[in-house]
């Protein structure tokens, strides 16, 4: 169990700027739909991508102070993602350039059902082999908010990287946040169990989706697993309902319920870290909770109308233009 300080609550934006640690790719989709990659096809890309990456380049574009411990290949990929996160205001002197391992990739491809199927080279690229260099313990040392990704903990050696993280953060008043993007069997599978309840022991704000809320509860409905993550020292919840919006839950008792907007979909793939980093920056920045979700809805959804995963990051100003000329679903929470 990590020891840190017992302080809790999202630390302001004048501490120091929000890190993360994990994986950068490029992603490649196919353009037809069907079922997987067995024969030739048109393909569209490289996108600049990964969750980690997403999401900091998201909170530089939302005017967050930001940075990310992660390695790319000595390639095209590498240079197209790190051109990306600089022009946007990233930090990124602590990512790795690996002069032997290729940059990570995903390759997508739409079912008729809109369901994906995936081909990922990450294990055995340089996404899988991120190093804490001078230049990223200088980063995670002068951090306000660390944010951690639960795909991150796929990466060899990151689990410790993150734990360091934390405790420097934590000792100097700053801040955690924890997607818990983790499928339930590798939850369910000891470590797993374990590194997701040292993480949640230290977490701050908790960005679930859907049933992540339960699985990181271990509780069968959502009022029983709100409960006890409050109870524990999280000291708020944003859960993310998709085409329902999202919820605030506070440890006062509090409760924001926001909908989602109407948008026509084209490519999903990082609507939730764009939420996720909204939402952070703005709470950061002083917003209230209410505010907060309604510009993180704005995010999520502006993201999904764009082909790549980081072409529809937004400003503040482009998320305002967005509600202003857009309508909302009802809520189904």
């Amino acid at each position: 169990m990590l020891s840190v300080s017992n302080i809790r609550g999202l630390a302001p934006e004048a501490l120091g700027p929000t890190i993360t640690v994990g994986e950068i790719l490029v992603e490649i989709m196919a353009t037809t739909i069907g079922a997987g990659f067995l024969e030739p096809q048109p393909l569209t890309g490289p996108y600049p991508s990964g969750a980690p990456a997403i999401f900091i380049d998201q909170v530089a574009q939302m005017g967050g102070s930001a940075g990310i411990i992660a390695s790319v290949g000595n390639d095209d990929f590498g240079r197209l993602n790190i051109e990306r996160l600089e022009r946007d205001g990233a930090d990124i002197s602590a990512i790795s350039i690996i002069a032997d391992k290729p940059t990570g990739s995903a390759f997508v491809r739409y079912r008729p059902d809109g369901a994906r199927d995936f081909v990922f080279n990450i294990a055995h690229s340089a996404a899988g082999d991120v190093r804490m260099t001078e230049a990223a313990h200088a980063l995670v040392a002068r951090a306000g908010h660390l944010h951690i990704m639960g795909s991150a903990f796929a990466i060899p050696g990151v689990a410790d990287i993150l734990e360091n993280a934390i405790k420097t953060v934590k000792r100097r008043g700053g801040s955690v946040s924890f997607d818990p993007n983790i499928r339930k069997e590798l939850v369910d599978a000891g470590r797993g169990r374990k590194l997701v309840d040292d993480i949640l022991a230290v977490t701050d704000l908790l960005l679930p989706s859907g049933e992540e809320l339960l699985i990181a509860a271990d509780s069968a409905d959502e009022a029983t697993a709100v409960a006890k993550l409050l109870d524990g020292g999280v000291s708020e919840i944003v859960l993310k309902r998709g085409r329902d919006g999202s919820s605030f839950f506070g440890r006062d008792g509090a409760r924001v319920d926001s909908p989602a907007f109407t948008v026509e979909e084209v490519d999903p793939t990082g609507a939730g870290d764009c939420f996720g980093a909204t939402y952070l920056t703005c709470r950061r920045a002083g917003m209230e909770p209410e505010r907060a979700l309604l510009l993180a809805n704005a995010a999520g959804a502006r993201n999904v109308t764009r082909r790549g995963p980081m072409e529809g990051v937004s400003s503040l100003a482009d998320l305002e233009a967005f509600i202003a000329s857009s309508t909302t679903e009802s809520i189904h929470a």
